[in-house]
This record gives C-alpha cells, structure tokens and sequence, in this order.
C-alpha cells in the first residue's frame, strides 16, 4: 500500500506540503498542489483517517441522532444529510434517540465518545438532559427539525440559538410550521367547513406545538370557534392517529374536515375512516401536514404540506460545518419554507397536477347536515 512518503517521492516535494494539500493546513502553489494530487491519483493512495485526526483533532465525522429512522421524512432529511456530508468529505454515525430522553442521552454520549466532530440531533420531548450534556462537553451541535427555546432546554418556538447554562449556544434548523398549518385549516374554512379536526402529534415536540398554534391561527382568520374536544393527539405515529380519528368520529356533532399534523398519522386517520366505512373527500375532507411519495396515489389523492426534507438535512451540515470553522460565531435558527400542494382529497377538483393553487372548490356540506353520525 502506497504511503505518504511515496506521494511525496512521486510528487517531488516534501511530506510536510503532501500533508498540507491532503488536510488543508496551509496555502500550496496551484501547480504544486496539482502535483501532489496526480501523484496521489497515479499511486491510489488512500489517507490514514486515523493518523490524520490525530494530527488535526478531527475525525471528519459526525453523529446524527434522528428517531423514526423508517420514516419517508427522515429518511429523506438523512439523505440531505448523507449528501451533504460526502460532499465535504465527512462520514456520518447514525443513531436512534426512540424520542425518549434517557435512550437519547445515551446514544449522544456513544457517540461523543466516538469522537465525531459535531452533531445533528432532532431533539426528543424532554431534550433537558440532552442540552446540558451537550453545553458541559461544549459539542458543536446543531437540532433538526424540532427546536429548542433558550430555558434550559425546553422544547418551544425559539426564534434564535439556544443557550444553556451560559455554557454554549446551538445552531437549529427546520421548516416552518405554524403559517402553512393555518393555511390548510383556512383552505378548508374556505371550502365551507365549520367543524375542522385537527390530529396533533407527541406532545413536548416543537413541531406539535407549533402546528397546533397555525391550527388554531386559522379558526382564527376563519373566524371559527375554537373546541377544544376537535383537537386530539396522535402522538406522531399511525396507531396513535387511529385511535385519536376514532374518538373525533364518536362526537356527537363530529368534524366535516379533518387535518393531520404528520404523514404517519395520515395513514393511521386513513385506516380509522375506512373502519368507519367513510370516503374522502364526500363524507369528510382531508388534509394533512407532510408530502410522502405516495400521497398522489391515493384515490383521492391528497391535499398536503411539503416540507423541503432533504434541503433540511443538506442545511444542517453546512451550518454544522460553519460552526466547526467559526466557534465563536453568533448562533442561529434557520427556517425553511413549505410548499402548499393542492389535490383532491379537500373536497377540491383533482387538476392531476399535484400543484400548489386553486380557484374552484366542491363546498362542505352546509352547517346544518354537520352533525352527522358516522
């Protein structure tokens, strides 16, 4: 196996200057940094990452620690992250927290021990513990898709970096919730719904909290009543949605409409309106939080929020990455934009396209047929 003295050879320079054009430590002369590049190429040298993370202090790696792995969401925010990370030559540990706080603290202290550079986290309920690990080691972290205010660790809406304990600040990203939420409940109010559901997620999650607040901001610009018994949780999985449509379904004066704050839930709210013999859109309209691959091949197909997955995971290496060049460097939230794709399980008229838009729509059934029975 060629080593770096033959690089060297080969290039006629020094092993010092084969090292610093392999690692990056110091500015080499562009035709000399091309030497040592095709002598590399011609020998098929391969870098000792061990060697080379004891000279830089770096493993050029980094842990992620996402649950519900199986997830088509996560999965594609993995894939950004995955893509992201090869492109500048990192490789990835991955882990899953099982959103329980002590499983979580476990797998990120795994994973510091293995001496990754950093760390994207999508944070569990109670990230506490998380936090004040992760602000006592000072590891460079950014959370994912779930934030955290800056009160030691509570997950919220925090529209900056948190800081724990004075200790460290943390960078966040994810997508915005809480507007394209009240968009869909006002899509729906527009169609002439007036008893619109709402399947939330685990409660503790800032993205439960925050679509249950657009939920709530667009009975608002609907001027519809906010009842409460119309808001059950699903607790982010199929199962949980199952039960929680059943329940909305027994009320005595059950929704026309229905939103679902995440694409496992659309699935388990799917299962109970088939159990209950109803069909969407005719007897209750859908709409759900989430664009998965399949959603336009459902009959009907549906109506949905597209979260930029994969931008997501791909964003939250390059702001790791700033954050291991620049340590110091103020911290922040980044928020990316959702799309509105409109389809037919609303109520609306399928166009086949899958697109964001409408100006036609099939009208709820008027107030007073509301209080059907499933």
């Amino acid at each position: 196996m060629p080593t770096m003295a033959d690089v060297a050879r080969s290039a006629g320079v020094s092993v010092a200057t084969v090292s610093h054009v392999l690692n990056g430590t110091r500015p080499v002369l562009p035709h000399t940094r091309q030497a040592v590049l095709d002598a590399v190429d011609e020998l098929g040298y391969t870098p000792n990452t061990l060697a080379r993370s004891l000279v830089t202090s770096r493993t050029r790696s980094i842990g992620l620690a996402v649950s519900a792995i199986s997830n088509p969401y996560f999965t594609e925010i993995l894939q950004g992250v995955e893509a992201g990370a090869l492109e500048h030559g990192y490789s990835l540990l991955i882990a899953d927290p099982h959103d329980d706080p002590d499983h979580e603290h476990k797998v990120v202290q795994l994973l510091h021990e293995r001496r990754v550079d950093g760390m994207i986290v999508a944070p569990s309920p109670d990230p506490r513990e998380l936090v004040s690990y992760l602000g006592r080691h000072r590891v460079p972290t950014v959370f994912l898709d779930r934030v955290i205010d800056g009160s030691g660790g509570r997950v919220g809406g925090g529209a900056g970096g948190v800081k724990e304990n004075g200790l460290r600040r943390f960078d966040q990203v994810c997508a915005e919730s809480t507007e394209p939420m009240a968009r869909l409940v006002t899509h729906l109010a527009g169609l002439g719904h007036r008893r619109i559901g709402l399947v939330a997620g685990l409660p503790g999650l800032s993205t439960t909290a925050e679509r249950i607040a657009g939920y709530r901001q667009g009975l608002t610009a609907a001027r519809l009543p906010h009842d409460d018994d119309l808001l059950v949780h699903g607790d982010s999985a199929s199962a949980g949605a199952e039960r929680a449509t059943a329940a909305l379904l027994a009320l005595d004066t059950p929704p026309t409409a229905l939103v679902t704050a995440n694409n496992a839930m659309t699935i388990g709210t799917l299962r109970a309106l088939r159990a209950h013999g109803l069909s969407v859109p005719d007897d209750l309209a859908l709409c759900c939080f989430d664009d998965f691959a399949w959603a336009d091949l459902f009959s009907p197909r549906l109506t949905a929020i597209a979260q930029p997955s994969r931008e997501i995971g791909a964003q939250a290496v390059r702001v790791l990455l700033e954050r291991l060049d620049e340590p110091d460097r103020p911290a922040r939230t980044v928020r990316l934009d959702c799309t509105f794709v409109h389809r037919s399980s609303c109520g609306c008229p399928d166009s086949g396209e899958g697109a964001a838009g409408s100006s036609r729509s099939r009208r709820a059934a008027p107030l007073a047929d509301s209080s059907r029975r499933p």
